[in-house]
């Protein structure tokens, strides 16, 4: 993104060579064998005064538990860091993971994430835990949002293969060559490589898993559910109305937040994160 005001976000969606969105996330992380006793880490640039230090706007998704694959989403703004949090528009179902939620790695503290399980790639989880909001994409070539946009075009890929130098990003084909994204499930022109495929016809990136950790889970979006309640393998979906109305509210000048907790860890954090009250 590029906020007017000061942001430590890095941006998932760099142009390469010349070509638009030729995206590219931080940079990669520690190695896959060591994977399974790395403990869950902040990113270096997590806020140190909570992971909603300096946001002033706030999409907020509940669920009941950790294996719930549906909750509710809801969005806050505030005028400052201290001040109350506001709810801007109606609270929308979505459909999450098909297996539910786990512990991501995003701007929480490793405290934060100490019960529960823990996110993998492959594991039908979405990303429990607070996380900027990154670039919004989408089919068209311009959407109507403050976000920065990029167009998804049939080369388009978000590698999901672990030991790729390339997991965890956005990469055109056309810029990183057929056999880098060779392996890859995650085709961004859904429509085109799978039968008219609604889902990623607007969406916007969770800038979950920052450093690239290989196995530790990737290509976390908001996007569009294909019917009214389906589950993800990952992500958190909406319908039609509601991510316009979300593209449309989100600002980067605001930097928005994330926030995906079931409703018991809600509670638990509501204090620590100044999380907005009762919404848990």
């Amino acid at each position: 993104m590029a906020p007017t005001a000061p942001d430590h976000r890095r941006s998932r969606f760099r142009p390469g060579h010349g070509r638009a969105c030729a995206a590219a996330l931080a940079l990669a992380g520690i190695a896959a064998a060591a994977l399974q006793a790395a403990p869950i880490h902040a990113p270096p640039h997590a806020p140190a005064h909570g992971p909603l230090h300096g946001a002033r706007q706030l999409v907020l998704v509940t669920t009941e538990g950790w294996d719930a694959d549906h909750g509710m989403l809801r969005r806050y703004r505030r005028d400052a860091d201290d001040a109350a949090w506001h709810e801007a528009g109606a609270s929308r179902p979505v459909a999450i993971g098909r297996h539910g939620s786990a512990w991501g790695i995003g701007l929480h503290a490793p405290g934060d994430a100490a019960r529960g399980p823990r996110k993998r790639e492959g594991d039908g989880r979405s990303p429990a835990g607070a996380f900027a909001l990154d670039t919004a994409f989408g089919y068209a070539d311009a959407a109507a949002t403050a976000l920065p946009y990029a167009p998804m075009r049939r080369g388009h890929y978000c590698m999901d293969v672990p030991d790729s130098p390339l997991y965890n990003r956005i990469v055109d084909a056309r810029d990183v060559g057929a056999d880098a994204v060779a392996g890859s499930t995650e085709p961004m022109r859904l429509d085109l490589h799978r039968d008219g495929d609604p889902r990623y016809r607007l969406g916007i990136v969770i800038a979950h898993n920052p450093g690239n950790l290989p196995g530790a889970g990737s290509c976390i979006f908001v996007h569009l559910w294909r019917s009214p309640g389906e589950a993800t393998a990952g992500c958190t979906a909406m319908d039609e109305a509601g991510m316009r109305e979300l593209l449309a509210w989100l600002d980067p000048r605001a930097r928005p937040r994330f926030v995906l907790l079931p409703a018991a860890e809600y509670r638990r954090l509501a204090r620590d994160w100044a999380l907005p009250q009762g919404a848990g």
